[in-house]
């Protein structure tokens, strides 16, 4: 591994598109309110949802996991090899989570983990999307979704993925993802944690 200035310049490239709120922008330009006001009061694509605007809703799932992909694939078209790829991506989502733009406050990082998990490999990101999707639609809960799906990440990335480093992000990624839903995790266990498709009052 070669950690020099130029590598390491894709890690703070990321980082930067990583902290773009995109569930503000949206939610402004839809007229709807903060998603920092509504549900968990995280600004990510659950909380838009919650404005009962499901075009902003899908806009700011689309923008937070380009993110991801977009800082790799950048960072792929400047020459980066694939340290500096992977940086690129991990970088992106840790802006995500702890945004410069939002005082280093953030979103939970599901879609962006999203996107730089198939900027990886489209097939770790289908084996990803898949436990999500199944896990979501038979609970009903999308945290539960998205705690499964981080859980199996590291295993499909350390079969599926050729180079080491982009395993350890996976995995480092996926601590994180489940760090940021310990209140979930709580209120599943409690019971008490809102089901797809009806609002939090």
């Amino acid at each position: 591994m070669n950690l020099d200035i130029a590598t390491l310049s894709f890690l703070a490239l990321g980082y930067a598109l990583g902290s773009v709120p995109f569930a503000i922008i949206v939610s402004r330009a839809f007229g709807l309110a903060d998603p920092r006001t509504v549900g968990s009061g995280n600004p990510g694509a659950t909380n838009v949802l919650r404005s009962g605007n499901k075009q902003a809703a899908i806009l700011t799932l689309l923008g937070d996991a380009l993110k991801g992909f977009v800082a790799m694939l950048i960072a792929e078209k400047l020459g980066a090899d694939m340290l500096g790829i992977t940086l690129a991506g991990f970088g992106a989502f840790f802006g995500h989570v702890f945004s410069i733009f939002l005082k280093f406050k953030g979103g939970k990082g599901v879609a962006t983990a999203a996107g730089v998990f198939f900027g990886f490999s489209w097939q770790l990101g289908l084996v990803v999307l898949a436990v999500w999707l199944a896990t979501a639609l038979i609970s009903r809960y999308s945290s539960l979704g998205a705690i499964a799906a981080s859980m199996a990440a590291p295993f499909a990335a350390w079969w599926l993925l050729p180079h080491p480093e982009q395993a350890i992000a996976v995995t480092l990624i996926a601590v994180i993802v489940i760090r940021r839903h310990r209140e979930n995790i709580q209120r599943l266990i409690a019971g008490t944690e809102g089901k797809m498709g009806k609002k939090k009052v």
